[in-house]
């Protein structure tokens, strides 16, 4: 998936591998018991340009419930770390994933609150997905504000 960013130059690009959505996709959220999954997004930057390649999927350690999902730190964090060590330092933090149990998610104000302080905190935009049943919700942050990715 190839979109224009809300935000930079009028060139500025996100890109979002195939593979790496079509990893997201057994998390979906389709049973009624079913919990919400998440994790953190991880690819490469370019100028204004993100390209996002990789994922950490859930953890024993994170915790899971039908409409809440809270990742602990640790195991995403280690993931993370080794990458970045196996890319020479390229591979770089660039976002965060989780589920909703809607065909066609809309953030939440708690999703909206958590991903305003990360943008806020961060002087590089982030991107955030929210994976739903039958499609997919993608934002960028970038100094505290959100945009909805077209």
């Amino acid at each position: 998936m190839l979109s224009q960013l809300p935000f930079g130059n009028d060139e500025a690009k996100l890109l979002v591998e195939d593979p790496l959505l079509a990893s997201l996709a057994p998390y979906k959220q389709l049973a009624s018991f079913e919990s919400e999954a998440g994790g953190i997004l991880m690819g490469y930057r370019r100028g204004d340009h993100i390209h996002i390649t990789e994922a950490t999927f859930p953890s024993k350690d994170d915790v899971r419930s039908r409409f809440r999902f809270f990742r602990h730190a640790t195991h995403h964090q280690r993931v993370a770390l080794q990458r970045w060590k196996d890319t020479h330092r390229t591979l770089d933090y660039v976002g965060e994933w989780h589920t909703h149990p809607e065909d066609d998610p809309v953030p939440s104000h708690i999703d909206l609150k958590h991903w305003r302080e990360i943008a806020a905190s961060s002087r590089r935009p982030m991107v955030f997905v929210i994976v739903g049943r039958l499609s997919n919700w993608i934002g960028v942050g970038h100094f505290g504000q959100i945009h909805q990715v077209p």
